[in-house]
C-alpha cells in the first residue's frame, strides 16, 4: 500500500495496521473516520521537490509516492488533476486582496474535483478485484465514478437523490452506470449505499467512511503549493458539505509540512450554504457534536443534513486558525456571475460558494489586504444550468434587423462605432 504505515482514528486515536481495517474505526463505528499516515522519513529519502519538478507526469499521479495505491497500471487512462491555478489580479483588487488565485477543478474529466477521490477508489477497488463500486452522491461523486469506471469497464452502482440536477444524472447515464434515483435526501441515499455495500460486498466509494479517498482529494492542496512554487497561500477557501474536501485539503497540507516542503499552514476557511450549515453551527458553538439540519440550498453538491466527515473538517478549521463562513443562495448566485465575468471560469453553485465566502469576509473587513488567498472552485457550471440562469438576467429578444440591434445595444449603454447607423 505504498508508504502507508498505519491508520489512526480521528475520534479515539486508536491506531491500526493498514491491512486490518477497511473503512472506519471498529471501536467508534461510522463516526470514527481514519487518518492515513505515511513513513515520512522514507518519503523524504525517496522524493524531494527538485526531483518532483523533473517529473513529466502532469496528473495527480505525479504524487504517487504520497498515495495509498500500488498498481498504477490499474488507473483510468484519463487526465485527472494538475488543473490550472489562475492569478486574478482584477478580482483581487476589487476584493481588497494582494493576490487571489482561482483553482479551476471543473477542468477534470467529469468536470469536478471529485475525480481525484474516484481515481483512488478505482485503483484500490481493482487491486482488491471488487466486482462493483458503489457510491451515494448528489451528483458529482457519482458522475466522477461513472466517468472513470467507464474508461476501464468497471461496474458501478450509483444512488442519487431524485432531486439531483438533470445534467448530472445525464452524465451518469451516458457513462453507462447502474443508476437508481432515491426518493429522499442525500442522507437517505448515503444510508442506503452503506447498507448495500455491507450486504453485497461492494467497494464503498463514499469519502465520509473510506479513508483513502481523502488521499485523492488532498492532491489539490499539493498542486496548489507546487504551482505557487512551494510558497503556501495565507488562506484557502473550500466549499463544504460532508466536510471531505476540506479534510482532504488539510491532509495534503499536513503531509507537505511533514516532508518539510512548506514552512507554514494556511488558514482554511470552510464555506457552507446558510441552509445547510451543520458544521458551521458546530464550529460557532465550539463543539465537535454536530446537530443535523434539514438542508435547503440550491448548491446541491454541499446540500448535506448530516455531515459524514465532521471531525476532520472541524479539526482542519480549528487547528489552522481558520473559520467557517455561511453564505445565502443569493450570495452564491452573485459569486457565480462575478466569477464568470471577471475570470472566465464557469462554476456550479457549490464551486462558487468558495468565492461567495471570500466576498462575505471581504465585505466584513476580515481579510487583511496584504494576503494571498486561493478559492477552490470544485465543479463546472454546466452541471447545473438551471441555477446558472438564475444568476443572470434574461437577454433581450429583438427582431432580426440592424435597426433593432442598434436600438437594443444603445439601450444597454453600448457605444457604437463612428459612422454606424
Amino acid at each position: 500500500m505504498g508508504g502507508v504505515i498505519e491508520l489512526r482514528c480521528v475520534r479515539c486515536g486508536r491506531r491500526y495496521p493498514p491491512d486490518e481495517v477497511a473503512y472506519t474505526c471498529p471501536s467508534c463505528g461510522d463516526e470514527g473516520t481514519l487518518d492515513v499516515l505515511y513513513d515520512y522519513p522514507a518519503l523524504r529519502r525517496e522524493l524531494d521537490r527538485e526531483r518532483l519538478s523533473r517529473n513529466p507526469e502532469r496528473t495527480m499521479w505525479r504524487y504517487a509516492p504520497l498515495l495509498p495505491v500500488q498498481q498504477l497500471r490499474l488507473a483510468a487512462p484519463l487526465t485527472v488533476g494538475w488543473t490550472p491555478l489562475y492569478r486574478v489580479d482584477g478580482l483581487a483588487s476589487e476584493l481588497g486582496l494582494a493576490r487571489l488565485y482561482i483553482k479551476d477543478e471543473g477542468r477534470n474529466p467529469s468536470a469536478s474535483l471529485k475525480d481525484r477521490a474516484s481515481a483512488v477508489a478505482l485503483v484500490r477497488a481493482r487491486e482488491a478485484s471488487a466486482p462493483v463500486i458503489a457510491a451515494a452522491s448528489t451528483g458529482n461523486a457519482a458522475s466522477s465514478l461513472a466517468c472513470l469506471c467507464a474508461a476501464v469497464g468497471q461496474r458501478c452502482v450509483l444512488l442519487v437523490p431524485e432531486t439531483a440536477p438533470p445534467a448530472k444524472v445525464a452524465q451518469l447515464l451516458i457513462f453507462g452506470a447502474e443508476v437508481r434515483l432515491v426518493r429522499g435526501t442525500y442522507d437517505d441515499a448515503f444510508d442506503l449505499c452503506m447498507a448495500a455495500c455491507r450486504a453485497y460486498g461492494w467497494y464503498n466509494r463514499n469519502t465520509g467512511v473510506n479513508p483513502y479517498l481523502g488521499e485523492g482529494k488532498k492532491t489539490v492542496a499539493l498542486e496548489i503549493c507546487e504551482q505557487l512554487e512551494w510558497q503556501a497561500p495565507d488562506l484557502i477557501f473550500v466549499p463544504v458539505g460532508d466536510g471531505c474536501i476540506l479534510g482532504g485539503v488539510d491532509k495534503g497540507l499536513r503531509d507537505l509540512l511533514s516532508l518539510g516542503w512548506i514552512e507554514r499552514m494556511p488558514r482554511l476557511i470552510g464555506v457552507q450554504a446558510e441552509g445547510s450549515a451543520a458544521l458551521a453551527n458546530a464550529w460557532r458553538r465550539g463543539s465537535t457534536a454536530v446537530e443535523p439540519v434539514i438542508p435547503q440550498t440550491l448548491a446541491d453538491s454541499i446540500s448535506v443534513g448530516r455531515p459524514r466527515d465532521a471531525l476532520k473538517a472541524l479539526r482542519a478549521v480549528r487547528e489552522s486558525g481558520g473559520a467557517f463562513v455561511t453564505v445565502s443562495d443569493a450570495e452564491i448566485l452573485e459569486a457565480m456571475q462575478l466569477l464568470g465575468r471577471s475570470t472566465g471560469v464557469f462554476a456550479e453553485p457549490a464551486g462558487a460558494a468558495a468565492l461567495a465566502g471570500l466576498m462575505c469576509m471581504a465585505r466584513r473587513g476580515d481579510l487583511p489586504g496584504d494576503q494571498t488567498a486561493v478559492a477552490l472552485i470544485t465543479g463546472n457550471g454546466l452541471k447545473d444550468i438551471a441555477s446558472a440562469l438564475r444568476a443572470v438576467p434574461e437577454p433581450p429578444r429583438i427582431e432580426p434587423s440592424l435597426e433593432a440591434l442598434r436600438q437594443s445595444l444603445a439601450a444597454g449603454g453600448i457605444r457604437l462605432h463612428r459612422g454606424s447607423q
